[in-house]
């Protein structure tokens, strides 16, 4: 029988600091992100339908995912998705993992994979716009690698947050605080618009954006984009997806030449962007790793 691996056995296989780890290790491997199969997606009525393949010597794999904007409002998951990992020399399938968790465990490795040598040796004020998993995630990632000295997580609505951390209303005057001495800000969220202004950031502030994979919408504003070394994990995927560098590019405050590749991000400081949107080359090497862990 194949076998299916869930959320528990993920998280028991492959801690936060080790799915870091395996993504450095197929990036300084020679992985190179820009041979990736673009994701397609599928209109359905109730919101859409993800295909992402991916192959390596020794695997191919593929996530569905199901992205259903209804399904907040009915206390059900915003994503719900599947993973598919084959055999690379057979094609026969090896095993099926939960693609939701999957996602959740992966997304922040390839943050911090991105931005940890950046991040100043002292313990790390951290800010979170968003509560969900990828929220979560990022924090508990970071605090796998680093020490973290607060954390603050900005939210709509308080009392629908049910962290370990301190919760802020958005829009509120502790938010702005917050910003001003924070070592990273993490968005993490469905917002169309920036979540904040720039300005109220210290000079040398690590951002993760990792929110959308939409060329109309953004998490930070542009005017963050022109001061910041922007790394995204590969530059054509980010000219199609990624509506923080899509439209700051359009307000001329970046150029495509300005684009880092996650790849040959090594030496950034900061201030710094990673802008995220996810990419199916990850979701591979991190199901690899917990195959292997198993």
């Amino acid at each position: 029988m194949i076998p299916y691996l869930d959320a528990a056995e993920i998280a028991r296989r492959l801690p936060p600091a080790a799915a870091v780890a395996a993504v450095e290790g197929a990036l300084r491997g020679g992985l190179d992100p820009a041979a990736d199969v673009p994701r397609s997606s599928v209109p359905l009525p109730a919101g859409e339908l993800l295909l992402m393949p991916a192959s390596s010597p020794a695997h191919a794999g593929v996530k569905l995912a199901a992205v259903a904007p209804g399904n907040p409002a009915r206390g059900l998951p915003r994503v719900s998705a599947v993973y598919v990992l084959f055999d690379g020399a057979t094609l026969r399938p090896v095993a099926f993992l939960d693609g939701a968790a999957l996602t959740t465990l992966r997304t922040p490795a390839v943050s911090v994979a991105a931005v940890r040598r950046a991040l100043p040796a002292r313990p790390l004020r951290v800010v979170v716009f968003g509560a969900g998993p990828q929220g979560v995630g990022h924090v508990e990632t970071l605090a796998a690698v680093a020490d973290l000295a607060s954390v603050d997580v900005v939210v709509r609505t308080p009392s629908r947050a049910s962290v370990p951390w301190r919760v802020l209303e958005a829009g509120s005057p502790p938010v702005a605080d917050a910003l001003r001495a924070a070592d990273v800000v993490v968005c993490a969220t469905t917002a169309r618009t920036p979540l904040f202004d720039s300005a109220l950031l210290h000079p040398e502030p690590v951002v993760v954006a990792v929110g959308s994979h939409e060329p109309d919408a953004r998490e930070v504003d542009a005017a963050f984009c022109a001061r910041a070394t922007v790394v995204v994990e590969d530059v054509g995927t980010a000219l199609r997806e990624c509506g923080d560098v899509i439209q700051a590019i359009a307000e001329h405050a970046l150029t495509q030449d300005d684009l880092v590749p996650l790849a040959e991000a090594t030496g950034c400081r900061p201030p710094l962007l990673f802008k995220g949107s996810g990419m199916a080359w990850q979701d591979l090497v991190v199901a690899e790793a917990v195959l292997a862990a198993g």
